[in-house]
């Protein structure tokens, strides 16, 4: 047999969910902690064993109890979540009585009544006509003080409209449940500060990259050109160190090894060479490796192509020097052959073959050396320009080498950037996504809310109407057992 109050809502939105719990034929005794709760309890089971009196942890999920007992302490009014307490455990029913406990050891418990119906008034338009009664369950001296609630606990199950109002009550609570619940849809639990944090997201991914790319594109420029200035300076220096080397080899150079002195200079030039290929290659690869970027290796040397010494015949030269010397060797054997015809007159023809051999000896020893210092010029000045080619073509193949790893690792950080914003495109993209998302979950929420709220409102208006008919006719009664009380 359906219920004349589901027929009631039905008629309004037949779509409308009933409520789901279970009505359990029990009277439920609830309160804040220390106010005397179990104590009520027991004396109600006394006096009323026709009735199943219980605590809150009596009643499973879903379970709603017949009649409600608030118990509150006389110490003082009701706070907040005493008053929360009340609206969790009366939330589907109607039947609701208010008992200050312990009114035996205080006597102010009539003003804290008092106070508690105004505060409760207050709160819901439900409460104002809850009765209200003091009680003493488990006073230290005499008996217990609880006539007046059992009086009105019977009368309020009494009431023939109790199980109507009670499933008006429960009604009510599943339409206002119904309407909390869309406009939490629409404002949506943490909607804000999610949003709020995905912009923050968004913002920081793309201003990461930005300055990601930006620091790794001065590192890059930065460790280029430190490599090329440092690279030129390693290649000069290498040069002046085997001139510098060269120039004292030419110092001590004997008339048997100027001839094989354009091999040496070969040699040390292919040594340059090689050392200055070899600390490019090297650098260039510790700086791919200190910025994670492929480069290219050196596949090439540098070339130094060396000719042979511009040494000439010293013809003009040589007899100009033989000249000369000829002079200074006909003068020391002159002045030889008179010192011996003046000292030992027997040596005198000796002294003049002597003279004569020394001559000789002499002028061909000053030709020598005055050739050798003349080579040793030439080389002097072959070994400076064969430096400075070399230098100029060291210096040319480095900046050549550091101009392709610069390419290279321009080619490799592009990648890697390309690879970096298509991560950042994938998550600034998820981020958008799940913004539309809330935004779209929040429309279609308020869209929901919209529709089905109009709903909700008239029939919450037609079941409290009927519970505002049911308790109008209740009221005097209810008005009788208050001031009876009081």
């Amino acid at each position: 047999m359906t219920d004349p109050v589901d027929t009631l809502v039905s008629q309004i939105d037949p779509r409308l969910p009933a409520p789901s719990i279970v009505r359990r034929d029990v009277v439920l005794v609830s309160g804040p902690w220390l106010a005397g709760v179990s104590s009520v309890v027991a004396a109600l089971g006394d006096r009323l064993p026709e009735c199943t009196v219980v605590e809150a942890d009596a009643l499973a999920a879903g379970d709603a109890p017949t009649a409600v007992v608030f118990v509150v302490s006389a110490t003082a009014p009701l706070t907040e979540s005493d008053c929360a307490l009340l609206d969790s455990v009366a939330a589907d029913t109607d039947a609701v009585i208010g008992v200050v406990s312990k009114i035996d050891v205080h006597r102010t418990w009539r003003e804290v009544l008092d106070a508690d119906r105004a505060l409760l008034a207050q709160r819901a338009p439900r409460y104002r006509d809850v009765p209200w009664v003091g009680a003493a369950a488990a006073p230290d001296l005499g008996t217990p003080v609880v006539e007046e609630l059992v009086d009105c606990l019977r009368h309020a199950l009494a009431e023939d409209t109790l199980d109507r109002r009670n499933r008006l009550r429960a009604w009510e609570n599943r339409l206002l449940t119904l309407r909390s619940r869309l406009d939490r849809d629409v404002a949506g639990a943490g909607r804000e500060a999610r949003l709020a944090t995905l912009r923050e997201q968004r913002t920081a991914v793309l201003q990461q990259f930005r300055l990601d790319k930006s620091q790794r594109s001065i590192a890059l420029r930065s460790q280029i050109q430190q490599a090329r200035l440092q690279l030129s300076y390693f290649a000069r220096n290498r040069c002046a160190s085997v001139r510098a080397e060269l120039q004292e080899d030419i110092a001590g150079l004997s008339r048997r090894s100027v001839d094989g002195f354009s091999d040496e200079v070969r040699r040390r030039a292919t040594e340059v060479a090689d050392d200055v290929a070899v600390g490019v290659s090297r650098q260039l690869a510790d700086i791919g490796e200190e910025l994670d970027l492929a480069v290219e290796p050196v596949d090439s040397r540098p070339v130094v192509e060396v000719g042979a010494a511009p040494l000439r015949p010293h013809g003009p030269e040589n007899r100009l020097m033989l000249l000369l010397g000829a002079g200074f060797g006909l003068g020391v054997a002159l002045t030889l052959s008179r010192m011996l015809a003046d000292l030992a007159p027997q040596w005198s023809v000796g002294g003049a073959i002597g003279g004569a051999v020394l001559g000789v000896v002499l002028t061909l020893w000053v030709v020598g050396v005055r050739s050798l210092l003349q080579d040793r010029a030439v080389l002097d000045r072959w070994v400076v320009e064969v430096t400075g080619r070399v230098r100029t073509a060291m210096e040319e193949w480095v900046g050549r080498s550091v101009l392709a790893a610069e390419a290279s690792l321009g080619r490799s950080a592009a990648e890697r950037d390309a690879a970096d914003s298509a991560r950042t495109a994938e998550s600034v993209a998820r981020i958008d996504r799940e913004i539309r998302e809330h935004a779209v979950a929040g429309a279609r929420a308020a869209a929901a809310r919209d529709r089905h709220v109009p709903v909700i409102e008239s029939a919450l208006v037609a079941v409290r109407e009927e519970l505002d008919a049911l308790n109008r006719c209740k009221g005097a009664n209810y008005e009788l057992l208050n001031r009876s009380c009081e």
